[in-house]
């Protein structure tokens, strides 16, 4: 109530102290629902409803997706829709105004008439409830009542705040954090007893601003703060008392449009609101699966017709170009494709040569060595160790041929692997003949006679075979040309029984094996 004589109060305090408020409120949306408007809903223009059946237009328009899909990001999941209504609590801090106009005047009090000074903060606690009408219009402006109390006290004793007020909130509800403004009026008054302000309310007007977050479809956290502007204690008892609060607070959404089940109709297992094709069952072949559409495969090869070069013939599997989807013909039956065949109508001849072009390759004489690389390609080659690979016939020469076979003249101490030196000449002559021929490769081998150890014996053939390579390699020649042998008494060329058997059997022998590369 305001006072006849509140010119004779003090005037304490500028024009313009605040009181300050502070809280904030949140509605958490725990379901999944979406709202009408932001889940393109049909309007009158003609599109279809939220199945996404075709418009006016004639096309089939794709549904759009739920809101509370999980694939959507939370900024853009719980942005405010139309018809929802919030319901919540706030606390905060409440700033009275050293000029405030709220107590109970009395001539018997003395000069003041009982007014009394407010501490300078009070908590504030409320409840609030708010609706947003219409289908888009609600996303932006809504109306909202207050109710809170702010307990106090004042020389005298304690002093209970109170208001009851109302207003229009503006909001920019595109997200699920919305910023909002506030504009309204209502009455804020007291309540005490007569020691301290006694009872009184007077009209206030009040304005602010704040942001909404909506954590998800029930519970939303909101923060205001406001501005309660009063009658200041002064003889015109104008609208300058201002009293700041900060507010915090969480609410309850109610309203929200409920997305509807989708259906399956094709039993794909993508549901009709994200199937572009809800009435034919999506083909499972990693390509575009995840559009809900068959994919066509006339020749049935598994590749999709719009990947296949060859639409309507199917794919030889053979690991060559499986990609293509085509088939790929060999007429020759040589195992090469014809497009990679020179020769697709006659077979390749496997034969370790030129085998990769698919193409037989000629031998007139029928030796083994093919005509382009056959020096004498109507006159087969004589295998005979010499020179077998030019394909021409030919005879070893003598020099080549007096070391083949059994080599008089090598001779070692008895029972020992050393080579006596009446063998040097012989070995010599055997350097001599390797060097004037190159391109021959010689096989050594020896041989004993019966007498001893059987084992024993082949181990001593074997190292006396060594020991002529050894020889030979320590007077240049390349001991890649020359492999060894050991056989004991494995193979005589004459009796055991008699000394002269004996000695022919205990030998060293040469083998012309190969040319040398």
């Amino acid at each position: 109530m305001v006072s006849p004589f509140a010119s004779a109060a003090p005037e304490e305090g500028a024009d313009g102290d605040a009181s300050a408020e502070a809280g904030g409120e949140a509605s958490l949306s725990l379901g999944d629902g979406a709202s009408a408007a932001a889940d393109g809903d049909a309007s009158a223009d003609g599109d279809a409803d939220a199945g996404g059946d075709a418009s006016a237009g004639g096309g089939a328009a794709k549904p759009k997706k739920a809101k509370d899909r999980g694939d959507e990001k939370w900024i853009n999941r719980w942005e405010p829709e139309g018809g929802m209504t919030e319901i919540g609590i706030y606390g905060g801090v409440f700033f009275p105004s050293p000029n405030h106009e709220i107590f109970e005047p009395s001539l018997d009090l003395g000069e003041l008439q009982g007014w009394k000074e407010l501490p300078t903060l009070a908590p504030d606690i409320g409840l609030r409830v708010g609706y947003y009408p219409g289908q888009n219009l609600g996303r932006f402006f809504g109306l909202e009542a207050e109710g809170g109390v702010m307990p106090s006290s004042v020389d005298g004793g304690n002093a209970l705040l109170y208001h009851v007020r109302g207003h229009l909130v503006g909001q920019l509800g595109l997200w699920s954090v919305t910023p909002f403004v506030v504009l309204g009026a209502g009455g804020m008054g007291v309540s005490s007893e007569r020691a301290a302000l006694g009872n009184d309310i007077d009209p206030i007007l009040h304005f602010g601003a704040g942001v909404k977050v909506y954590i998800n479809r029930y519970v939303m956290l909101r923060l205001d703060i406001r501005d309660n502007v009063s009658h200041k204690q002064s003889v015109d008892l104008a609208f300058r008392a201002h009293n700041p609060e900060v507010l915090l607070g969480l609410s309850v959404t109610l309203g929200r449009e409920k997305a509807k089940p989708a259906g399956d109709r094709d039993g794909d297992g993508l549901t009709d609101d994200v199937d572009s094709c809800p009435d034919e069952p999506e083909t499972v072949n990693d390509y575009q699966d995840e559009d809900g559409c068959p994919e066509p495969d006339s020749d049935g090869d598994g590749f999709i017709d719009d990947k296949d070069t060859c639409p309507n013939e199917a794919e030889t599997v053979n690991d060559y170009q499986d990609e293509d989807g085509c088939p790929e013909s060999d007429r020759d039956g040589d195992g090469f494709w014809d497009d990679q065949d020179s020769c697709p109508d006659e077979a390749e001849t496997v034969n370790d040569y030129k085998d990769e072009d698919g193409c037989p390759e000629s031998d007139r004489d029928g030796d083994g060595i093919l005509d382009e690389l056959d020096k004498c390609p109507d006159e087969p080659e004589t295998a005979n160790g010499y020179q077998d690979e030019d394909g021409c016939a030919d005879e070893v020469p003598k020099e080549v041929a007096a070391f083949t076979g059994a080599i008089k003249g090598i001779t070692f101490e008895t029972d020992s692997d050393k080579i006596r030196k009446s063998s040097t000449r012989t070995l010599d002559k055997a350097v001599k003949v390797l060097t004037d021929f190159p391109d021959i490769r010689i096989k050594v081998t020896g041989h004993t006679d019966s007498r001893g150890d059987h084992d024993h014996n082949v181990d001593l053939s074997k190292r006396r075979a060594e020991s002529v390579k050894t020889y030979l390699v320590e007077h240049g020649i390349d001991a890649s040309r020359i492999t060894t042998d050991g056989f004991g008494p494995d193979k005589p060329v004459d009796t055991n029984d008699t000394r002269a058997g004996r000695a022919n059997n205990r030998r060293i022998e040469f083998e012309i094996v190969q040319r040398a590369k």
